[in-house]
């Protein structure tokens, strides 16, 4: 008897990503084999982000789809379980039931550990959905297996939740409240990374720079005591952590990237907006001034860092002052790479009633002028790149035959013809070219 096959979709964020992989190992426990896609799978799960209405709205349109897979399986004699993982599940459990009542179960980012349990359920239950949305007082990383590294780069989850509660944002109200990993716990994992084969470690928190993690003794942590646990470890090479929270990057964290050559010199920091009003209606902790203050000492510390944020435009009560001030913010940080998106409202946020709503074609209009902005300093930072020897740490094949596709430590994609034995390894790459969204090279000699 053949063994039963999954087929996982992520949406989202890299805490996703990250969360996708651990569902994989939960379901290899099980004896369950990756299809090679949803045709050929015993079990489709969608693992969901709501940070954005089409994001839901995509979620749903691709469960009508798999259903009509589900049928035609289902004709030839092929049982099939749909799950529904994530945000949008501890949004909207009430609209997956009422819309997509073909899915077999649906489980939020805090309970997917208890898949295990879930999966009997269901065999006892068909044709009712099961659902768990709690908010365990468990940590779900209490209950997963041990995680390995299947490449040269991995995600490591340190800490889960927010609370910041910003007034556009789900994520306190689908991932709960700040909850940290202890320190030994994410150094062990650590460990089994660097020794399956992991040079690059991303420590993904919602807010993971308010980490405040236990120690053995019950002492709580910082991000930065983390970091400089973690460069001890030997044969792990690049650290990096996403996303930042710019009222929590403290004096102790800047000299990380003072102090430790393996944490990368590109940090993503959102600043959301460059207008003090934005911000103060956004429920952020930080001025426009606090965050350039903040970007000053980081670059003192390390001249070679360069950054990374995030923008909403068309936030409520955005006016044309308050999107040159994002402009002009841009101009001052030059970042290098950036998240841009027009506000959505999200049904439960504070923001989705706020007055002064700003219409759709202003929302394009400043998006566009922004993003070309963006994309001037990207292309400007890739293309000064050219003629520079960078290490590039190589983890996935290119379209081509005989190219592989890596990441330099400014996270710039560079592909290179390059032998296959080169995967997951570290190689120093002459840059020959580049575009707006990835740079060409080739080894020396």
């Amino acid at each position: 008897m053949s063994k039963k096959q999954y087929y996982i979709k992520t949406f989202g964020c890299q805490m996703n990503v990250y969360d996708s992989q651990r569902i994989v190992g939960i379901l290899e426990t099980l004896g369950y084999t990756p299809a090679s896609g949803p045709k050929t799978a015993d079990l489709i799960i969608f693992n969901t982000c709501h940070i954005r209405e089409k994001a839901a709205e995509k979620v749903f349109s691709d469960l009508g789809r798999i259903f009509a897979l589900k049928q035609e399986r289902l004709a030839a004699g092929l049982d099939t379980v749909i799950g529904v993982v994530g945000c949008v599940v501890q949004a909207e459990d009430e609209q997956i039931a009422k819309r997509a009542p073909f899915v077999d179960f649906a489980t939020g980012p805090l309970t997917y550990h208890r898949l295990p349990e879930i999966l009997a359920k269901i065999g006892r239950k068909r044709g009712q959905t099961v659902i768990d949305t709690e908010f365990p007082a468990e940590s779900k990383f209490d209950f997963l297996p041990q995680n390995r590294s299947s490449g040269g780069c991995a995600y490591l989850a340190i800490q889960e939740g927010c609370n910041n509660f910003c007034t556009y944002c789900v994520v306190p109200y689908t991932r709960g409240i700040e909850c940290s990993r202890p320190v030994e716990d994410v150094l062990a994992e650590a460990r089994r990374l660097v020794e399956t084969g992991a040079l690059e470690i991303n420590l993904l928190g919602q807010n993971v720079n308010s980490y405040h993690g236990e120690d053995h003794a019950g002492k709580e942590r910082n991000l930065a005591h983390l970091l400089r646990r973690l460069a001890e470890i030997e044969g792990l090479k690049r650290i990096r952590y996403t996303t930042s929270y710019p009222a929590d990057v403290d004096d102790e964290l800047i000299a990380c990237h003072r102090d430790l050559p393996q944490l990368m010199p590109y940090l993503h920091l959102p600043v959301q907006s460059g207008s003090d009003k934005i911000l103060k209606a956004m429920n952020r902790r930080h001025t426009s001034g606090d965050y350039l203050r903040t970007v000053e000492k980081l670059y003192a510390a390390n001249p070679d860092l360069r950054m990374s944020s995030d923008f909403i435009v068309g936030f409520p009560g955005e006016e044309d002052a308050d999107f040159r001030a994002t402009l002009d913010i841009v101009n001052r940080v030059k970042f290098i790479q950036a998240f841009s998106f027009k506000y959505s409202r999200r049904a439960g946020t504070p923001a989705a009633l706020m007055p002064g709503q700003v219409e759709e074609k202003i929302k394009k209009e400043r998006l566009d002028i922004l993003q070309n902005l963006l994309f001037s300093y990207q292309l400007k930072f890739n293309k000064d790149s050219v003629g520079k020897l960078m290490p590039v740490l190589f983890d996935m094949k290119g379209r081509h035959a005989g190219q592989l596709i890596g990441r330099t430590p400014y996270m710039q994609n560079l592909h290179a013809e390059i032998g296959k034995e080169y995967m997951n390894k570290i190689v120093n790459i002459r840059v020959t070219e580049a575009t707006t969204n990835s740079l060409s090279g080739k080894t020396e000699g």
